[in-house]
Order: C-alpha cells, then structure tokens, then sequence
C-alpha cells in the first residue's frame, strides 16, 4: 500500500495502512503508542494571579506553591508571569492525570527546573499515591507565557501492561 496522509488531532502524518493500526493497536505484532496515559493542558490570565496575591497575600502563595516554587518565581523580574505558568501547568498535569484536583492538594504537584533543561514535575503526597496507582511513571510538561497569559501543557506517560 502507498503512504498516505492521515490527519490526527489536527495534525498530519505520513503513514502506511500499517503504521496508522500500530499507532492505534491494530496489529497485534507491535505495541500500541507507547504508555500515553493523558493529556491536559491549562490556560489562566496571569492578572488573576496577581489580583488572588493582593486579596489573599502570602496565604494564597503558600496554599497554592511549594517553598521551591515560591522561591524560585520570586527570584525572577515578572514574579507574577512565574508564577500563573507554574499554576497552569499544576492544572495541566491533574487534567493529563485523569484526576482534576479530588483528593490532592495545590502542593502536591510540583514544578521544578533542572539547569539547562526544560520544566520538571515532583510529585508528593496523596498525587504521588494515585500516579502510581495509575501505573504513571513520567509526566512531560511544557510551559509558555506572553504579556497576559501562560499555558501549559502535560503529558502523563503509564508503564506499559
């Protein structure tokens, strides 16, 4: 058979009758794409940020992120801007996990940078529990801002049955 184009998600790729059953778990002599377990994503005004930090004040900064994150977004010139994107993408990884928010607290997911890569998710607590009950063994996070929101956008990997 010749490679066509098969539009997924918005998205085109050149594939075979083939390639498209093993993306989609047809055949049985290849695995089905590799442990996808969910996706989410978040957007939020980085003006409702600021506007929960002048109503609630630290109350709100201590309900919502870790010591880490607070220092870290505190430590950068547009604190407020930091601050949404590490909101977004906590949203981001619940939605990717299938969970929302039931059961977990804002701090038990955390968003951490390591030198020189791109954005980590911690996990504690009660979210940790339930990501390894899921059989969810990675998230990938990417983050993004502009002048007046940030997104983001998670990927929860499961191991493979």
């Amino acid at each position: 058979m010749l490679p066509c184009f098969y539009s997924l998600g918005g998205f085109f790729f050149l594939l075979t009758k083939t390639g498209v059953d093993n993306l989609l778990g047809k055949n049985e002599d290849h695995l089905p794409v590799i442990g996808l377990a969910g996706i989410g994503t978040d957007i939020i005004e980085i003006e409702r940020i600021k506007k929960a930090a002048q109503l609630n004040g630290d109350r709100f900064f201590k309900r919502v992120f870790t010591a880490s994150e607070r220092n870290y977004c505190d430590s950068k010139r547009d604190r407020f801007a930091c601050y949404a994107a590490r909101f977004a993408a906590k949203e981001a990884v619940l939605k990717a996990m299938g969970t929302g928010l039931a059961g977990s607290r804002w701090t038990d997911v955390e968003i951490s940078r390591k030198d020189g890569a791109g954005p980590v998710v911690l996990l504690h607590g009660a979210t940790a529990a339930l990501a390894a009950e899921k059989g969810i063994i990675r998230l990938l996070l990417s983050i993004s801002h502009d002048r007046g929101r940030s997104l983001a956008f998670a990927v929860a990997i499961r191991e493979e049955a």
